[in-house]
């Protein structure tokens, strides 16, 4: 069985054909993967960690008055 010049060719530009079809989709595939991990790196940049600890430390110092006095402001 032969297969005629014709035939050949057209076997070669489908095959061609499926090679450059699953490379663009590879290389899409490749792109949509690299983007979610850009956009999770930035969500996870971007929200610091809950249940962080926030401390202030600050003195009061009231005027002396004798027990029992009355403090009124003007």
């Amino acid at each position: 069985m032969t297969i005629a010049p014709e035939e050949r060719r057209e076997r070669r530009r489908r095959r061609r054909r499926r090679e450059i079809v699953r490379w663009v989709v590879v290389g899409l595939l490749v792109l949509v993967v690299f983007g979610l991990g850009v956009a999770l790196g930035q969500a996870l940049h971007d929200n610091p960690k809950p249940g962080g600890t926030v401390s202030s430390d600050e003195t009061f110092r009231l005027p002396s008055v004798p027990p029992g006095a009355t403090i009124t402001t003007p």
